[in-house]
This record gives C-alpha cells, structure tokens and sequence, in this order.
C-alpha cells in the first residue's frame, strides 16, 4: 500500500502536469482539463470552466489523484515482484501496460458519467500523451521507491 502512494503520487503529479500543458495548448486554459474531472461531481458544467477554481480545479484533482493512487496500488500490487528486480524495461513495460490498461477501464467500461472528464476538452492525440505521462509516473515513483539508499 504504501508503495501505490508514492507511485500514486508521482503519476497523479506528472500526469496532472501534461492535463495542464496540453490544456493551455489546446484550450488556452491550463485548468480547463482538471476542471473537467469533477464533473462527476458538479456535472457537465464543470467542464465549460476555464480559470482556476476551488470548487472545480481542486476537486477535480482531488478525484485525479485519488484515481491515480487506485492504480498504483494495483500496479505495485501486482507488478511489485517484478518491479523489485530493478530492470528498467520491465519497469517500463509494467507502467505502459498498466497505463494502457486504466485508459481502457475508463473508457470503454465505465458509464460515461464517471469517465475521467478530460476527453471533454483535449484531443484524442493529448489523451494518448497524458496516459503516457502517467505511465512515466508509475515508473519514476517504481524506480524511486527501489534505488539504493546508499
């Protein structure tokens, strides 16, 4: 458990960092994205947000994070054997899976009512580069978590 946190915090830091790049380059707003996420508290509304909002940003990242952490755990749960043996294209190749696999759990098995929110204000392509951020965070918190404190 404690390992998904750390590998949960790294993938929710990295990914929320490429929602905000792409989002100013696609929307000119940084925070359209993570605004997008809380729509599944505040509805669709939350996704038309542009600024910077206590009641959508930090909501909405509260819920990102908290997902990422959810597969984190997973992916330390099951992967962590192998993790362990410290082989970066393992590590690599865990993280992508594991990334590739979230994306297809949130949107082609989950009611779209609770799907990530972000689909609603970036392309498919900056989809694709924030499922791989995440999975770069995966990797950096495994690695992190598994080198020598020397």
């Amino acid at each position: 458990m404690q390992r998904g946190l750390v590998s949960g915090a790294a993938s929710s830091v990295v990914s929320s960092a490429a929602l905000a790049l792409l989002g100013r380059t696609e929307t000119g707003s940084a925070y359209a994205p993570m605004n997008a996420v809380s729509h599944w508290i505040w509805g669709d509304e939350a996704a038309d947000h542009d600024e910077f909002s206590l009641k959508y940003t930090i909501t909405g990242y509260a819920i990102h994070h908290v997902s990422a952490t959810f597969w984190s755990v997973l992916f330390e749960k099951l992967a962590g054997e192998k993790l362990d043996k410290k082989d970066l294209r393992v590590t690599l190749a865990t993280s992508a899976a594991t990334s590739a696999f979230a994306c297809f759990v949130d949107y082609k098995l989950t009611p779209k009512r609770i799907n990530p929110g972000y689909e609603m204000r970036l392309s498919k392509k900056s989809l694709a580069g924030v499922y791989a951020a995440f999975a770069v965070g995966l990797a950096l918190g495994a690695i992190a978590l598994r080198r020598d404190r020397r």
